[in-house]
């Protein structure tokens, strides 16, 4: 306390004392400035993996749902003995459309070097030169169809568009599956976020970069940014979603989740007071000044940010008030008390903020 005021506590009247304490006051704090706010865990963007072969039979799958698997990796194999037995099909029409394209060119040289001896009319020789033509556009045709099946039997293979997590399985060996049916599901790179939602005055403090501490499994807290901010509000629940990039290969959060999050706004100047000295009843909170004649006086406060051991408040008091520092429950309006001792001054504050 200051000298005047030992000096007005050593002056006051001798009286019963309720109860012996010690004073304390209030000191400025830099505090965070944060807000909480619910949402989901969801996958940044989720692959589906379907099927590009049609009236094939599954033959084998490779991988479950949970597994990591890298881009290209196979996933699961299609019995292919028909569309291998098509390639070879093909490969044969191809080889024998070459053979009859180098017949029908020599044709065509030779015709080509009689043209003019009158040994072959005009209309014989353009017959051959057609011929050439013809042969040679059976051969492109042929060399089409094979590229064609050597795809399909690439496609009898199901393999990863990307690096992630298989996030569900819908194929099962024996099992024929049509042209485009989903057969599994994947979170590309393993990325997942949390979409929070807020409303329309939590918006207006947010911005993309802010951090954001996301609270996952057993307490586990992440570290997130916010990517983006959705343009518009939900018209039935009158909130906004923020997507907030969490980071991959941890287990403390699944997909799915209901997940809690905290926004950091930065510090803020405020007078703080230890908890030990604010006394709340029914449902308000008090604290107790100590007046000059060693009686006390209740002040009813409002409060706001909790850190560590010292509560805001946002109630303004003067920076000299003497206040009841631990065993205020214990008094009422007007008591007398016993002052001991002054409690120290300039705690600080050492965990998160809290509403």
């Amino acid at each position: 306390a200051s000298q005047e005021a030992k000096a007005s506590l050593a002056e006051a009247k001798p009286g019963k004392a309720a109860l012996t304490v010690t004073t304390i006051k209030t000191v400025q704090n830099q505090l965070p400035m944060t807000f909480s706010a619910n949402g989901n865990i969801t996958a940044w963007q989720e692959a589906s993996v379907g099927s590009l072969s049609n009236g094939l039979r599954i033959n084998q799958v490779l991988v479950n749902v949970g597994d990591v698997v890298k881009k290209g990796q196979v996933l699961a194999t299609f019995a292919a003995e028909s569309v291998q037995a098509e390639v070879a099909q093909t490969q044969a029409n191809l080889l024998e459309a070459k053979a009859n394209l180098l017949d029908a060119n020599a044709n065509a040289e030779r015709a080509n070097a009689l043209k003019g001896t009158g040994a072959l009319s005009a209309q014989q020789i353009e017959q051959y030169l057609t011929a050439a033509k013809s042969a040679q556009a059976r051969v492109q045709a042929a060399q089409a169809m094979l590229d064609a099946q050597t795809i399909r039997l690439k496609q009898a293979q199901v393999v990863a568009p990307d690096d992630g997590i298989i996030s569900a399985r819908n194929a099962a060996v024996g099992t024929v599956a049509g042209t485009g049916a989903e057969l599994f599901k994947l979170i590309r790179q393993s990325r997942l976020e949390w979409r929070g939602e807020l409303t329309s005055d939590e918006l207006a403090r947010v911005k993309v970069g802010s951090e954001v501490k996301v609270k996952g499994l057993a307490g586990a807290m992440l570290n997130g940014k916010v990517r983006s901010i959705a343009p518009s509000l939900d018209p039935q629940t009158r909130a906004a979603l923020v997507y907030v990039d969490l980071p991959a290969g941890t287990n403390a959060i699944k997909a799915g989740m209901f997940a809690r999050g905290e926004f950091n706004l930065g510090m803020s100047q405020a007078q703080t007071l230890e908890q030990t000295a604010l006394v709340v009843r029914d449902g308000f909170s008090y604290v107790f000044k100590v007046n000059p004649d060693l009686r006390v006086t209740r002040l009813k406060v409002q409060t706001g940010r909790i850190v560590g051991t010292q509560v805001e408040l946002l109630t303004p008091l003067p920076p000299e008030t003497l206040l009841v520092a631990n065993g205020a429950g214990f008094l009422n309006d007007g008591d007398m008390v016993k002052v001991v001792a002054t409690a120290l001054q300039n705690a600080k504050p050492s965990a998160s903020a809290a509403q």
